[in-house]
């Protein structure tokens, strides 16, 4: 018994060395620019954490639920607010399943969260969602959290996750929230009418980047820039860094942390 708790005790010690990281993945992203999930980019996925977490604490915010469902589904008039939550239904479990599966043949152990912002709103319901998610890392299992679209719109209307990410990083206390979707950052203009266009590859204000905000239409994610700053706000409140990647691109996370890929790294100037 005393070995029990010894072994524990040292567990929860190095468990609070790791710096926590928080990954969003979009719709975009899971898709890898198709109409179906692809395993290939889970895989990467899997691939990069069984790397990471030597060093890091991982917790994914997925997107995705309602693309799984339309590889096998389709609801007349699917972008019905009502039907969009019915797809949510139907495919959250399967999404779910396609993450264990390949998750499970790199070794790794998932749970699946279902959140809703009401969570977030009372003191009580935010310690049992952290007291869950850090007793799931404290047993090497990596919590995979999605907006509980049965009872909430407000992802599948507004977001499409980026802030529910945010609120994550925000009650762990994480160190970086990575928001992986099909572009590379912030860019000061249009690429596709401006060939001189630059990529914003640091932000330590986002008054600096309201210019620069322009939403680009996706028939597969909701998370629009304007729904990536609000998740830099709350980031910048709490003293989270925050990435906007390019999640198309293997190896995306190891990338930006090195400075070796295309991107843009949000931080807040020490005062």
């Amino acid at each position: 018994m005393f070995n029990d708790k010894q072994n524990l005790s040292q567990k929860r010690k190095n468990l609070e060395m790791k710096k926590k990281i928080v990954i969003k993945i979009g719709s975009s992203t899971l898709t890898a620019g198709t109409n179906r999930i692809s395993f290939g980019k889970i895989e990467d996925l899997a691939r990069q954490i069984t790397q990471l977490r030597e060093k890091y604490q991982i917790i994914i915010v997925s997107s995705g639920a309602i693309a799984t469902a339309r590889q096998v589904i389709d609801l007349h008039n699917s972008q019905n607010i009502n039907n969009k939550q019915a797809l949510a239904a139907i495919g959250q479990p399967r999404l779910m399943r396609i993450y264990d599966g390949v998750f499970e043949n790199f070794g790794l152990q998932v749970a699946q969260c279902l959140l809703t912002y009401h969570d977030f709103e009372k003191e009580a319901t935010i310690e049992n969602t952290k007291n869950t998610l850090f007793t799931l890392l404290e047993h090497g299992i990596i919590p995979i959290i999605n907006e509980n679209d049965t009872v909430s719109a407000e992802e599948i209307i507004f977001g499409d996750n980026d802030k529910l990410s945010a609120m994550v990083a925000k009650i762990i206390n994480a160190d970086i929230l990575f928001l992986a979707s099909d572009i590379d950052g912030i860019i000061d203009k249009n690429p596709h009418l401006h060939s001189d266009a630059q990529l914003i590859k640091k932000v330590s204000d986002l008054k600096d980047i309201e210019q620069f905000i322009e939403e680009k239409p996706s028939k597969l994610g909701t998370g629009g820039m304007t729904s990536k700053i609000k998740a830099a706000e709350i980031c910048f409140e709490n003293n989270v860094e925050m990435y906007i990647v390019n999640g198309t691109e293997n190896h995306f996370i190891e990338n930006a942390l090195n400075g070796t890929v295309p991107c843009t790294h949000f931080k807040k100037n020490d005062d």
